[in-house]
């Protein structure tokens, strides 16, 4: 089992005094499904990618999109109507890949200096903790905004197409430079991560694995490596087995409009699998 320590969303409390859960992504019933099927596709929070299902609901979801080869779709009208639904039923009339998008509401969270000073250590974000040592703050509690950005892929059938590569215009956002579908046990899946539009350099990602099968409660197949992105924002992510894949990452920038914060806090992610071949 992985074992780490992370602070996260306030709103989910892992036990008195403990830091908070945080990973949180789109968990597809499966990655492939048959031209003219249904797919079921859930969110989850938890750590080491595995958690528990959170409901879809609009106090959470700002957003929530789906792209495929006939164009863009918004699906926040399927959400809110009670009962809220645990996963969103999706028909998969035409082959190709489909894209989900969802950005979530803004958030609050505050830590102790030495938790968000771990925190950020944790997230590989070098820069915050030297603004915050340079400024005489790393004893002081870090207040914090934070939102999440995130996305999954799904093939339909067994064509390809170029969905994979949509722009969603998420403020955080990891894209694939290749179809991960296409890939095979070794290759490596080029991406590119991009704030506000513009490459994100020294960017640090996390690569996270689950074996074909296995339950998404549980760390026990779960494997994870870490990149950075370039000048230009791109990694590589070596895929060296089959199962589910998880891409996550984190990016913050001062808040200049709220005196209640000190930083803005985008959580990127990406699902996808490697086939079976």
């Amino acid at each position: 089992m992985i074992s780490r320590i992370k602070a996260g969303m306030l709103a989910w409390l892992v036990g008195a005094g403990s830091l908070v859960a945080h990973e949180f992504w789109f968990e597809p019933s499966s990655h492939f499904v048959v031209t003219g099927g249904t797919m079921r596709v859930a969110l989850r929070c938890g750590m080491d990618f595995a958690g528990d299902p959170r409901p879809l609901d609009t106090t959470l979801v700002l957003a929530v999109r789906r792209y495929d080869a006939r164009g863009t779709m918004d699906l926040m009208p399927r959400l809110g109507e009670p009962p809220t639904p645990e996963a969103l039923a999706l028909e998969a009339p035409v082959a190709g890949t489909v894209l989900l998008a969802l950005d979530s509401a803004a958030k609050s969270l505050t830590l102790p200096g030495d938790r968000f000073t771990h925190y950020l250590q944790e997230e590989g974000l070098d820069g915050v903790i030297a603004a915050r040592r340079a400024a005489g703050t790393s004893d002081e509690p870090g207040r914090e905004r934070y939102r999440r950005c995130i996305k999954t892929l799904i093939r339909v059938g067994e064509e390809a197409d170029r969905t994979l590569a949509v722009r969603t215009g998420q403020r955080l956002e990891i894209v694939p430079l290749v179809d991960p579908f296409a890939l095979k046990v070794g290759d490596a899946l080029g991406i590119e991560v991009t704030f506000d539009g513009q490459p994100l350099a020294g960017a640090l990602v996390r690569a996270w694995h689950r074996g074909p099968g296995a339950s998404p409660d549980s760390t026990a197949s779960v494997t994870r490596h870490e990149v950075r992105t370039d000048a230009a924002g791109r990694a590589e992510v070596r895929l060296g087995k089959t199962g589910e894949w998880m891409l996550s990452l984190v990016h913050m920038v001062p808040v200049t409009d709220d005196p209640a914060h000190d930083w803005d806090s985008y959580w990127g992610n990406l699902t996808f699998a490697l086939p079976t071949r």
